[in-house]
């Protein structure tokens, strides 16, 4: 045997204790990565079911959705209406405004006219009842005098 193939023999040696030693470690992360993989398919075979769940959930939720969309466009669409009745209410609440100052004033000036007739005849008939009270404290005046004199 020559010297390069006793360190041949001592190299595959060496070698060969290398990967015993190795093969431990080796071994055990197998069983590791085992363990990892059984767990993933695990929670794989879980995450299925709960994803087709909520699957559905947002599906029944998109349905509740559309059916608030509609509601909502109904409810803007009686809004709509309401804002036209309002509308047409203000419209008639300033024609009828207009109606009664017309009507107003074309009554007030005949009443006006009659309530000052009747200030003057008042005015007239207390002068004179005035006048006649006058007339007759004076007559009482002089024949009070007379009867002195």
């Amino acid at each position: 045997m020559s010297v390069g193939g006793i360190a041949a023999l001592v190299a595959s040696g060496g070698f060969f204790v290398l990967v015993l030693v190795l093969a431990v470690p080796i071994l055990r992360v197998r069983h590791t990565i085992d363990a990892a993989t059984g767990a993933l398919r695990d929670v794989a075979d879980q995450t299925t079911p709960m994803l087709e769940r909520v699957n559905m959930t947002i599906d029944n939720v998109n349905v509740a959705l559309n059916q608030v969309h509609t509601t909502l466009d109904g409810v803007n669409m009686q809004l709509a209406r309401i804002d036209t009745i309002t509308e047409n209410v203000s419209h008639v609440s300033a024609n009828v405004a207009n109606l009664s100052t017309v009507v107003s004033a074309a009554a007030a000036n005949p009443l006006v006219k009659v309530a000052a007739f009747g200030y003057g005849v008042r005015k007239a008939a207390a002068n004179r009842r005035a006048a006649a009270d006058e007339a007759e404290v004076r007559e009482q005046i002089k024949q009070s005098r007379r009867k002195r004199a």
